[in-house]
């Protein structure tokens, strides 16, 4: 019998629109976090041709200097384009309850529009900390 090995690829890339301001955070050892909370939009036509469209949201999270920026220069309604990778957490609330969150840890974004701007574009490199930030340093 043959056995075949598989490759896991997690790459995504997204458009959308901030669906809020970013929010800017920092870890306890001051690496700067933003999270950017995306709404991409697709729309579609049913089997019965009526039109519709359908919306996912997603947060992406930028790191160090690209997270500051992002938190600069976007605002709700900006379009962006995110490229990363998925990322699951679980913690436990302060009641007890078990959380989890699948979001988008952000290598690079790409501001399609910036505030006060009109058809430019600028690419932020969304650089993960080198050593990574342990769990427990996640401000959110």
């Amino acid at each position: 019998m043959a056995t075949f090995s598989m490759i896991d690829v997690n790459t995504v890339s997204l458009v959308g629109r901030l669906t809020r301001d970013p929010e800017l955070r920092y870890t306890s050892s001051g690496t700067a976090v933003t999270t950017l909370p995306l709404a991409v939009s697709r729309k579609y036509t049913s089997k019965t041709g009526e039109k519709g469209e359908e919306t996912c949201f997603i947060n992406v999270v930028v790191w160090a200097k690209a997270a500051e920026f992002c938190a600069e220069y976007l605002g709700k309604g900006r379009a962006v384009f995110a490229e990363g990778r998925l990322q699951s957490r679980s913690w436990e609330t302060d009641t007890g309850q078990k959380r989890s969150v699948i979001e988008v840890r952000a290598r690079r974004v790409q501001f399609l529009e910036w505030v006060g701007k009109e058809d430019t574009a600028e690419e932020a490199s969304a650089e993960e900390p080198e050593q990574g930030v342990p769990e427990e340093e996640i401000p959110f």
